[in-house]
């Protein structure tokens, strides 16, 4: 497993706070499975935070059910990207998946809130979408942020699956 740092400008240098999440990489006929917010314009690779007692796999197939009613099987983590922001450390695992089923999304208050939606786009697309984080810096840190992370997760995993 690959692991990559990335440091936010905001970072205090010290962070008393972690979160760890599984996100999932889901290509399908040259498509990217995303979870869309439409009432910000955000993508994201579907994913979330781990519950209590969860395996790495387990929050990784949960989390994309929940958001895009999508089922999959995902592999073993394959990236880890730990970021630093504020007092915080968020720790990110990457896998492959492979859609197995469908199943009705359970969306949080907060996802319902931002108009969360699956979409699947042009793996193209997606990477020229996210490679364009540079253009938030002065307006949207945390958009400039989850750009940056996903981009940098989009090519290394392409670049696994290529080898």
């Amino acid at each position: 497993m690959k692991t990559i740092e990335i440091t936010g400008a905001s970072y205090s240098g010290i962070w008393n706070n972690t979160r760890a999440a599984c996100r999932c990489i889901v290509i399908k006929d040259d498509k990217l499975l995303l979870s869309y917010a439409s009432s910000t314009d955000k993508y994201m690779i579907p994913g979330g935070g781990m519950e209590n007692g969860e395996s790495d796999g387990e929050c990784c197939a949960r989390e994309v059910a929940e958001e895009t009613g999508y089922v999959v099987e995902p592999s073993r983590c394959m990236i880890e990207i730990t970021e630093y922001f504020d007092d915080w450390q968020y720790v990110n695992r990457y896998f492959f998946g492979t859609v197995t089923g469908r199943a009705e999304p359970k969306l949080t208050e907060a996802e319902k809130r931002c108009r969360l939606i699956p979409v699947w786009l042009d793996v193209k697309e997606a990477l020229k979408i996210f490679s364009e984080y540079g253009i938030y810096a002065e307006t949207n840190e945390m958009k400039k942020g989850l750009y940056f992370r996903e981009y940098t997760a989009l090519t290394e995993m392409l670049n696994i699956s290529e080898t």
